[in-house]
């Protein structure tokens, strides 16, 4: 089974939509993350969701 590294920057800061503006993960992936129960493919739909919200820029800062 392959590790998935977590996109944290360590950069938290949460704007109005509770998205991180140093991962831009949700308030929810976030904490879904770090529960032992989490598979590595519902890991990689994180990052993807992460990933789309950084390019679609569809955060407000």
């Amino acid at each position: 089974m392959t590790q998935i590294n977590s996109p944290c920057v360590r950069n938290c800061c949460l704007n109005e939509q509770d998205v991180c503006l140093g991962c831009f993960r949700s308030l929810e992936e976030i904490k879904r993350w770090g529960r032992s129960d989490t598979s590595s493919q519902q890991k990689t739909q994180i990052l993807l969701n992460a990933t789309s919200r950084q390019h679609n820029n569809k955060i407000k800062a």
